[in-house]
């Protein structure tokens, strides 16, 4: 059975805010080759929740750079597993801007592009949110310095953990934030590498 656990939104900001300007060395870059952004962005959710969804292709998982979901590094389906996830892992949804909280997720778009950025809300100041990012790597960096022609927010609203699985009493927090390893429940069965499409993001 599925029980709901809260998401740690202040584990996602000191995540955000050790590794913005650095790379962790237990996850890949995708610098030059996509961009960053929505890699980086997974790495704080993740520091926040401790819980992947290693279901193939359509999950939100990172094993290595040869194996990992496109929802982990492509900014559409990010959201699309975000918004639409019922199973294990966080889950979110689309709110509104003023509905955003530390530790959400805001996406940029272009009118020639669609959405190509992702970014962390850190902050706020007033009622203009503060954000991390990589590729163009930022800390409490103020939303309104960006050039873009339109936006979404989403919010991370809870994570799904199984009730029987012993991952409930596994923490990834220490182990992520100091650069150690990805931490993976006993039990689960890691998915086999598959080609994966290049992040679409700058």
């Amino acid at each position: 059975m599925l029980v709901i656990k809260p998401y740690r939104r202040d584990r996602a900001v000191e995540y955000a805010r050790k590794y913005a300007f650095g790379q962790n060395p237990v996850f890949g870059n995708f610098r030059g080759i996509g961009g960053n952004c929505t890699n980086f962005v997974s790495q704080s959710i993740y520091a926040g929740s401790c819980v992947m969804n290693y279901k193939p292709t359509y999950g939100w998982y990172y094993i290595s750079l040869d194996n990992r979901a496109p929802a982990w590094t492509g900014v559409d389906f990010f959201y699309n597993f975000m918004t639409q996830n019922t199973d294990v892992g966080p889950f979110g949804s689309e709110v509104p801007r003023d509905a955003l909280e530390n530790g959400d997720v805001i996406q940029l778009g272009r009118n020639d592009d669609g959405y190509y950025h992702t970014l962390l809300v850190v902050g706020f100041d007033g009622e203009d949110p503060l954000v991390a990012a990589q590729t163009d790597d930022a800390y409490a960096r103020p939303l309104s310095t960006y050039t873009y022609d339109f936006s979404r927010f989403i919010k991370i609203d809870g994570v799904r953990v199984e009730v029987a699985d012993s991952a409930l009493g596994v923490d990834c927090f220490e182990s992520v934030f100091n650069g150690v390893e990805i931490v993976t429940p006993p039990g689960v069965v890691l998915p086999e590498p598959t080609p994966t499409p290049e992040p679409s993001e700058t």
